[in-house]
């Protein structure tokens, strides 16, 4: 029984490991960025891993014009795409870092990556 009892404390340590790297990674993933832009770089907009709006820049083009609703658009159309890249980058990220640390063969589509 010991011998169990020692098993499952070495299965705990290894899952509390599992765990603070998945913290880390999640840590290193929100601060990657990716910038989309929209109306062909009139409107670029950065996100980070946490699927975070970061910046947002306007072409004072876009801004001079006499038309909100383009406007309104475009910063719709950047912030969605920025936010599906982050999306993806952060998924991709994930994947990578917790390909590492799982056996080899293991179904990550199971854990939603």
């Amino acid at each position: 029984m010991a011998n169990d009892g020692m098993n499952m404390a070495d299965m705990f340590g290894k899952m509390m490991e599992m765990q603070q790297k998945v913290q880390n990674a999640q840590a290193e993933v929100a601060e990657k960025t990716t910038t989309a832009e929209a109306g062909g770089g009139m409107v670029k907009v950065t996100a980070n891993g946490a699927q975070r709006i970061t910046a947002i820049e306007i072409e004072p083009t876009v801004l001079e014009s006499d038309d909100p609703e383009m406007l309104e658009d475009l910063l719709i159309a950047g912030i969605n795409k920025a936010l599906d890249e982050a999306g993806e980058m952060a998924q991709q990220e994930m994947k990578n870092i917790a390909g590492g640390m799982l056996p080899p063969g293991m179904d990550l589509s199971k854990l939603g990556l």
